[in-house]
């Protein structure tokens, strides 16, 4: 890129030392790179005029042409405002301004003619326009050309100090001026005539200061490509050469274990989702290179069973398997579930956690460095120094996104010399465009069936109103023999408002059924006596469990049938629907009632309704992308990739990307180094990135 777009902003005329502290500060806007790429929200036509007899409280925006006639300051201290009497030849409006009223009251001159701009409101009847844009005539002629004027997004900081969206506007248009004939394209020209792509540098300016419409689009277009289309030249240029560099253990052979268990022990039918991830994840570890393979799939869709074939594969291999789980309960669960599958066989499994007793430890150790331990299932505790392998061929990552990017290398590097395949599963259901990002350098394998026998869960949303419907439908159900949870939101520890939510509705739900168990878990217990409830409703010793998310990924109670979510609007999507998914585990009906106030915003009621209509995972998940953007979904802030998309979206730009990941694999597959004179220009703005370093990428 060229060196004109790396000078600091404090340069630009116009920002000066304070203001670039500032900029910095609230946008981290520190080159003139940075405020060239710091995009418009959204564009205002400002060649439109209303007279004030239109104007009316629902219109977004209005431009007028008048006078000030009179003006006054009302109130004192903090409350004190200046009112200004605003007219034409169709009637008058009041304008409001809260701050800089000294300012205001030096610089506005009685009937001279002002062109306002503003959002018009209405109070008691009136209509007014609080902090409007003024400026005259004159003024507005120097304005650059453009059908449209952005607008930018700023901090309430700013416009303190008078560096609102329009300021920005200016600063953009200064900084266009300068840069006319300086911006290097970071494109090769062939693909730029292929795809019939505006320019770098008119793209850039017309982004900021568009003519029409047609422009507009055709730069939009061109930056979003651009900003998808490297991001994915990244991702599979390291997947490229850690094929290349990483070899991988071949499990050639299917013995003994794996047919023995698919023979005798299989506890149900393989559903074909499930036969075909096998398939893929066979091809994937009988290569001579490194498997990286995720495996999505919704809670309850059988993904551990598939893991344990491929761990058996291993085992016909000679090789040991880790499986590492986010939290001690999940731990224990895979630990129970797996031996419960192998029961019968002859299979040495162990459970490390970070409360496993230090002389069972040392036992451990032992028996896993002399090869006699072949399945390691454990949390963070795997990845110790101490753990030492025999010959780890498999690793396992449970629900990858809880776990920190150096904590899977540590445990990608217990095999020295060739690195264990790595399979990740989630049942964080992972929007297709988002998946091609996140983990757009591994391998994706989708289970899409439930098993056999598995009824879909029912799912009730009421309002307040039907909680004495609802108790007495609990009434029944517990009468019938099933277990509740019933979930309250907690969004942090210590939000005293939840604690009370939580303990009120504990009292009430004892009220409302005297001669029911209830107990209450959340995560400020102690762990023994949480683990303690839990196993108590694990075992039917309790039939309810009043619980905050602590119970959102971890036990498994087949017997279970219903979960009730409290104040369900409280949260998102995703998060809805991995709670439901604690449910459903056995072949009785389940149902899932989100109950929630009569006060819902669009957003709450879309996302009840969404739950309502489906229980397809990645359904939900798109539709959650949508509402929330993919920097707010489960996952990417932990995953190792911070988005810091410009301009691009990938809840709506699933095309664009889908266009600029398959020219990014055709290039990468006639040169994989970007060593051809015409793919030079790739490598070096790759070089050149700030986001460079994807070590993530290699590491699953």
């Amino acid at each position: 890129m060229s060196e004109f777009l790396d000078q600091e902003i404090k340069f630009l005329p116009g920002v000066g030392q304070k203001r670039a502290e500032l900029l910095y500060k609230e946008l981290k806007l520190k080159t003139f790179r940075d405020l060239i790429y710091y995009f418009p929200y959204k564009y205002i036509d400002r060649t439109k005029f209303y007279s004030i007899s239109q104007i009316h409280s629902q219109m977004p925006f209005i431009q007028v042409k008048g006078k000030i006639r009179s003006m006054e300051t009302v109130g004192s201290g903090i409350k004190q405002r200046l009112t200004a009497r605003f007219y034409d030849e169709t009637g008058s409006i009041e304008l409001i301004w809260f701050r800089a009223i000294k300012w205001q009251k030096e610089n506005l001159v009685l009937n001279k003619e002002y062109i306002i701009f503003g959002k018009p409101a209405e109070f008691g009847g009136k209509i007014n326009v609080v902090h409007p844009e003024l400026e005259t005539e004159a003024e507005k002629q120097l304005q650059p050309s453009g059908l449209f004027q952005g607008y930018y997004n700023t901090s309430e900081n700013m416009k303190k100090k008078f560096l609102n969206s329009r300021t920005i506007n200016k600063l953009q248009l200064t900084l266009m001026h300068l840069a006319k004939g300086k911006i290097k394209e970071s494109l090769p020209s062939s693909l730029v005539e292929k795809l019939k792509l505006a320019s770098l540098e008119k793209s850039l300016i017309t982004i900021h200061k568009p003519e029409n419409t047609l422009d507009l689009k055709n730069a939009t277009f061109r930056l979003k490509f651009e900003e998808l289309f490297f991001i994915q030249l990244k991702i599979l240029a390291l997947k490229h050469n850690r094929e290349k560099k990483f070899k991988g253990f071949r499990f050639e052979k299917v013995g003994y274990n794996f047919n023995k268990f698919y023979n005798d022990f299989l506890p149900f039918e393989l559903t074909n989702a499930q036969k075909k991830v096998i398939k893929e994840i066979r091809r994937d570890v009988n290569r001579n290179s490194q498997m990286n393979r995720l495996i999505q799939g919704d809670v309850g869709s059988g993904k551990t069973l598939v893991a344990l074939m491929i761990i058996l594969l291993a085992m016909d291999n000679g090789f040991q398997s880790a499986l590492m789980a986010p939290t001690e309960i999940l731990a224990q669960q895979h630990f129970q579930s797996i031996s419960k599958f192998l029961e019968g066989m002859n299979v040495k499994i162990g459970l490390l956690t970070g409360s496993s007793k230090t002389k069972a430890r040392r036992e451990l150790h032992a028996a896993l460095e002399s090869g006699e331990i072949q399945i390691l299932i454990g949390t963070h505790a795997l990845i110790e120094d101490k753990v030492i392998f025999n010959n780890l061929g498999l690793v396992v990552i449970d629900e990858q996104h809880r776990f920190g990017v150096a904590q899977r290398a540590k445990l990608w590097k217990k095999n020295d010399l060739i690195p264990p395949h790595v399979l990740v599963m989630t049942a964080t259901p992972i929007p297709r465009t988002l998946a091609m990002t996140v983990y757009g350098d591994l391998d994706v394998s989708v289970i899409d069936e439930l098993p056999p026998g598995r009824k879909p869960i029912q799912t009730i949303h009421f309002f307040e109103n039907r909680r004495n419907q609802l108790n007495n439908f609990l009434k029944q159900q517990i009468e019938k023999g099933a277990q509740i949870y019933i979930v309250f939101p907690l969004i942090t520890e210590s939000e005293k408002m939840d604690f009370k939510n939580l303990e009120e509705g504990y009292r009430q739900i004892t009220e409302a059924f005297p001669d029911v168990k209830v107990s209450m878990v959340h995560g400020k217990m102690k762990p023994n006596i949480k683990e303690s409830a839990m196993q108590n409703f694990k075992k039917g010793d309790t039939q309810i469990m009043v619980a905050t998310t602590v119970i959102e990924v971890g036990v498994d109670v087949p017997n279970a049938t219903i979960m009730v979510i409290e104040s369900a609007e409280r949260f998102g999507l995703s998060q809805l629907h991995q709670l439901r998914g604690r449910v459903g585990r056995g072949v009785n009906q389940s149902y899932c009632v989100l109950m929630s106030s009569y006060k819902l915003g669009t957003e709450s009621r879309q996302r009840m309704a969404t739950m309502v209509r489906t229980n397809d995972g990645f359904e939900i998940a798109e539709v959650d992308m949508k509402l929330r953007g993919p920097g707010d979904i489960e996952g990417t802030q932990q995953s190792g990739i911070g988005f810091d998309l410009k301009i691009a979206n990938l809840g709506k730009d699933g095309e664009i990307l889908q266009m600029a990941r398959n020219v990014a694999s055709d290039i990468l597959d006639n040169d994989p180094f970007l060593m051809k004179d015409e793919n030079k220009l790739f490598l070096k703005n790759l070089m050149a990135s700030k986001e460079t370093g994807f070590s993530w990428s290699s590491i699953s």
